[in-house]
Order: C-alpha cells, then structure tokens, then sequence
C-alpha cells in the first residue's frame, strides 16, 4: 500500500490558549482533535509575558510571534495590526520553507488579512472561520468605532478565500449583509468524554457561575444587578473572567452588599474553568451579542442548567424549560428575569 504524504496546515490565529477567549480554544480543539501522522498543524499566534516562543507536540508547532499585546483577555486594534503586519512576514517564510497544503485563519481580523495577503502571494489556498467579533455589527460595544475604520479593507479578505466557515447562523447573516460570499456554518464542538465523570448532584447551595470577559458585549456588569433581585434565596457566585469592567463589577457587588457570595476569580487557565465546572449548576450569561459560546457548550456538557441571553446560537443551546431560560438583553434596563429561573 502506497503511504501518501500528510496535509500540511497553517493555522493563524492572534488568539490561541491560554490567551484569548472562546475563538481561540475552538482552534486548540481542532488542532489537538486532528493532529497526527496524515494532519500536520503549524499554529502562528500572539506571545504574551512568559510563554514559549515555540512548541512542538509532534506533529502540532505552536509558534508565538511579538504583538505587544498587554492584557490575556483583550487585544486592542492596534495590537491586532501589528499581528498582522508580524504574522504576514513570519508565515511567507514558513510556507516557502514547510509547503503547507492550505492556510486556515481563524477570525477574519486579524489572522484572515494575513492569510489572504500571504496566500495571494504564494499561491497557496486559505480559509477563514468567523467567530463573531470580527464580522460587522456583531460586538458593536466593542468593535464599531474599528469597522469604520477598517472595513474598506477587509472586502478582499472575504472575496480571495477559498472557503468561509461561520460558527453559527448570526454571524453568517451578519456578514453577508457586508461581504456577497459563501459561507457554511459549522457549529463549535467539544470534547465532551471529560466532562462525562462529573458529579450530577446539585451544590448546597446551588452554584452560579458567570465564565467570560468582563467587557460592553458581555454584559457582564448585569450579573450582580441580576442577583441582587434574588439575594433571599440561598445561592452562590463565581464570575470567572477579567476584562475592562472588572472595576465596575466588583463596586457592584459591594453596593449591593454581595461581598459574600460573588466571587471573583480573575483569568484563569481553560483546565482550571474545567474544574470549576465541576461545582457549577447554573450558567448565567446575559449577552449582549454571541457566536456560539464555548462557555454554554462546557456548562451544558457539564449538566449545568444555562440562562442566556437570546442572542446568537444561544437559542440552540437552550430548551427552555427543560435545560435552561433564554432572557432578553436591554441595554437601557436589566434583563427580564423569573425568580423561578433561579428559585
């Protein structure tokens, strides 16, 4: 039997674990899910603070480039344009040297620039997957004011791909409102073998867990503000996270005089949010705007019961009634909530 040679495959993502949210474990899940003897990956990310520069788990290389970017959680606009102006160069260089077979950019800002620029260049064939945040009108708290400034350039990204994959149905709709392509929409996954050992029992008292960004499109904010309509029942909090709005949070729970029962934990590592689902019975996530979180997806492979916002894949995740309670996000007021989705 004739041996045939393995799919070679950049990967260009300015978010990768354990930096970044949902988008970049998506891109871990693949490539660690796939890699082996037929399917080579070479992942080109952001560096941050101590991380290697470069690791190699056999056939799966995680190379980490300089983008002077500050925060875990978060990266600004310019930090994203020198990944990619950095992420242009390095991946020309990988492949005149390694030959892969396609380009895969997860995000089309940043990482989708630098694929199509080398990919045109080199001739080689690229993909982008949208997760949300870069696609127009998606996170508009957090991304309007950079679309005015960069969509003009964005429209050859989307036209030179090969193929356009959107993690749920909103973000395609979203985008093809801008950008006349092809897309298909593959929802995330998970591995859900690890979660199938946790305990089915409920907490005493019952745990909430809010798991996310502190940031405007998260509405994270609104958690205590939620809670604190229901401080006579027996409950506890953890909001597992950091972000911009962390500050606002934590007076938040002071003036509502929650101290005692919202903890906040900080950014933590996705092994340790694996452990602390262990505890977790109810997801609490009112978004203003999602893709399909990565976050719902582990709760609800945990058997945490969600309420969500009815944004985005959201709906998807909830049977309500059964698994969970979708609310309606207001920017002016709190989301409606039942004390019996809580009770």
């Amino acid at each position: 039997m004739v041996k045939t040679s393995p799919i070679k495959i950049l990967i260009i993502t300015h978010e990768y674990p354990p930096i970044g949210g949902g988008g970049g474990k998506v891109a871990q899940s693949l490539c660690e899910g796939i890699a082996s003897e037929d399917f080579k990956f070479h992942v080109l990310t952001s560096h941050f603070e101590n991380l290697k520069m470069l690791e190699n788990f056999g056939n799966l290389t995680i190379e980490r480039i300089p983008s002077h970017r500050k925060m875990r959680y978060r990266a600004n606009l310019a930090t994203m344009m020198f990944f990619v102006w950095k992420s242009f160069w390095r991946s020309l260089k990988i492949i005149r040297s390694w030959k892969p077979d396609m380009i895969h950019a997860h995000f089309a800002v940043p990482g989708g620039a630098s694929a199509a620029a080398a990919g045109l260049i080199t001739q080689t064939p690229y993909m982008i997957t949208i997760h949300g945040g870069d696609v127009p009108g998606a996170a508009p708290e957090k991304t309007r004011k950079w679309f005015k400034f960069i969509l003009p350039f964005t429209h050859f990204i989307w036209k030179n791909a090969n193929n356009i994959v959107a993690v749920s149905q909103r973000p395609r709709k979203l985008a093809q409102k801008y950008y006349p392509v092809k897309i298909d929409v593959i929802p995330n996954g998970i591995n859900v073998a690890k979660y199938q050992n946790i305990p089915s029992t409920l907490q005493d008292p019952p745990m909430i867990m809010f798991i996310g960004r502190f940031s405007p499109e998260k509405n994270s904010q609104l958690v205590p503000k939620i809670l604190s309509h229901v401080s006579d029942l027996n409950w506890k909090c953890k909001m597992i996270g950091d972000g911009l709005q962390k500050d606002l949070i934590q007076s938040l729970v002071i003036e509502y005089s929650l101290e005692d029962r919202i903890k906040l934990t900080g950014w933590i590592s996705p092994g340790e949010v694996d452990q602390a689902l262990l505890d977790c019975d109810i997801l609490l996530m009112p978004s203003f705007a999602e893709g399909m979180p990565i976050a719902g997806l582990q709760a609800l492979a945990s058997g945490a019961a969600l309420i969500m916002s009815n944004v985005g894949a959201c709906p998807d995740m909830v049977d309500v009634g059964k698994n969970g309670y979708l609310i309606q996000p207001d920017k002016r007021t709190s989301p409606t909530l039942n004390r019996s989705h809580l009770a």
